[in-house]
């Protein structure tokens, strides 16, 4: 029987590294981390411009593929996938949150947040009660007519953020979530988020520049010049 840590563990990051090549120089970004990531943990991860934080955030969902080291992720090795399967494991595992929300501004916030769903089995009225659900969970029952320009900055982020829950992933990842945001918005933004992790369980990884944002983490990691420079609670 596995013991309760070990239940515990969702993401293993084992020696990862990753170089981009910029003309004829490979420029490292990451330099071997490994650290485990535990269900239901809410992570910040913090670094100067340049450290490779947000690169690693990819690397976590699958957005990008490291050189070498391995990424477990709920027992599936990532790094294993092939192109399609990898988005198919994106498409079930991860929810995205960004920094300046990516909403398609055609579409109204009911149809941004279903649109997960169309990668689906799920019937049209099962993507309408899990989309309607999704919005009640960030308060925006009331606009899921609303189309992106008609709402604040902060709305949009909460659509966002129903967009990442609408599948129930396996985790969510967050970029600079509350970046383009004012204070009182990114408060709201970085309250929903916890409220996320305590109260319904959700693994969140999060880059952030911002000290008052990584407060609302369990753990905070800092990468300097591609490393892993201490831990903190």
């Amino acid at each position: 029987m596995s013991t309760s840590s070990e239940q515990q563990v969702l993401v293993t990051i084992n020696a990862v590294s990753k170089a981009y090549q910029r003309g004829n120089q490979l420029i490292p970004v990451l330099e071997g981390i490994s650290f485990e990531i535990v269900r239901g943990e809410f992570l910040a991860l913090m670094g100067p411009s340049g450290s490779g934080k947000s690169t690693l955030l990819n690397l976590i969902a699958g957005i990008d593929t490291a050189d070498g080291g391995s990424i477990v992720v709920d027992g599936v090795d990532i790094a294993q996938l092939n192109e399609s399967e990898l988005a198919r494991w994106r498409a079930a595992h991860v929810g995205f949150i960004f920094q300046f929300y990516n909403l398609i501004p055609v579409l109204t916030a009911y149809e941004n947040v279903e649109l997960p769903l169309l990668l689906t089995s799920l019937s049209r009225r099962e993507r309408r009660e899990h989309a309607e659900a999704a919005l009640e969970v960030v308060s925006l029952s009331d606009r899921m007519e609303h189309y992106p320009s008609q709402l604040s900055g902060g709305q949009q982020q909460r659509v966002a953020i129903a967009r990442a829950i609408v599948t129930d992933p396996t985790i969510l990842v967050a970029d600079e979530p509350t970046g383009d945001l004012d204070r009182v918005s990114a408060e709201e933004i970085l309250g929903l988020m916890a409220r996320l992790n305590t109260e319904r369980g959700k693994t969140i990884i999060m880059v952030t520049h911002d000290p008052k944002a990584a407060e609302k983490a369990h753990i905070i990691r800092h990468l300097e010049k591609g490393l892993l420079t201490d831990v903190s609670p």
